[in-house]
């Protein structure tokens, strides 16, 4: 009975800004790109708003 709905929920899921912090974590080839991304992260990649302001 759910089936659909939780179907329907998980498409319109927006991701927060912790699950791109990680998704792009993960992405990472090697563990210098991983340092990079981190402070990248730190320094608020994720976190500004969309002009960034």
């Amino acid at each position: 009975m759910f089936g659909p709905l939780k179907k329907v929920a998980r498409v319109l899921h927006v991701p927060t800004v912790e699950e791109r912090e990680l998704r792009y974590l993960s992405a990472a080839g090697d563990r210098i790109e991983l340092e990079y991304r981190q402070r990248e992260i730190d320094r608020g990649l994720f976190r500004r708003g969309p002009y960034g302001l």
